[in-house]
């Protein structure tokens, strides 16, 4: 149900584009008993993404990543980061960008993708959708390193982790990245336990 006839923007101003998009916001939201409510909020719009799983039901293996995440370090987190690949869209198409992250970040040129669902991930100030999606990998889909883009400030350690452990790390919070445990509980639930009884 659209609620586009129940906000009246009054004032937007750019706060900063240094990195992505900071807007400031004044406007009015008509509440459920119908009275107007004038409300202020900040959005920072970084563009819409998408991340993938890559998973091997005869290995029982998902392919992880390591890297350092200055907005988690700052709060309080001072490991590297636990994920799937992912990356912005940068105007490309969903299925089209997540090929090509799996192969920048992970270094695997994926076959068939699937897509799981859409997602915002902190939609009370961030913009982002994310698109998750989960491909099926195999050692010989490998043709480079990964590790990400030098220039873009990434530093990325991949590697393969069974899968067990890999929803024992999520149980133990030693994976706490939302959209991997997101996708992991998906394999869990539709992947490998339907593996697991031949479907």
């Amino acid at each position: 149900m659209s609620v586009r006839d129940r906000v009246r923007v009054i004032e937007e101003r750019l706060l900063s584009d240094n990195w992505y998009i900071l807007k400031t916001t004044h406007f009015e939201f008509r509440r459920g008993d119908g009275r107007w409510q004038a409300q202020h909020r900040e959005t920072y719009d970084r563009g819409n993404g998408a991340a993938i799983l890559l998973y091997s039901l005869t290995r029982r293996s998902v392919i992880m990543t390591r890297q350092f995440r200055y907005p988690a370090f700052v709060n309080h987190y001072d490991e590297l980061m636990i994920e799937v690949p992912a990356g912005l869209l940068d105007e490309a198409d969903p299925e089209t960008r997540i090929r090509a992250e799996a192969e920048e970040e992970a270094g695997y040129r994926v076959g068939k993708v699937r897509k799981v669902c859409e997602a915002f991930m902190s939609p009370g100030a961030v913009t982002e959708r994310l698109h998750l999606f989960v491909a099926e990998y195999d050692p010989g889909d490998k043709v480079s390193d990964g590790g990400g883009l030098e220039q873009e400030g990434e530093d990325i350690e991949v590697f393969e982790l069974d899968f067990d452990e890999a929803m024992a790390m999520v149980a133990d919070g030693r994976i706490c990245d939302a959209k991997t445990i997101m996708l992991l509980q998906y394999a869990a639930l539709n992947l490998f336990s339907a593996a697991e009884i031949g479907v």
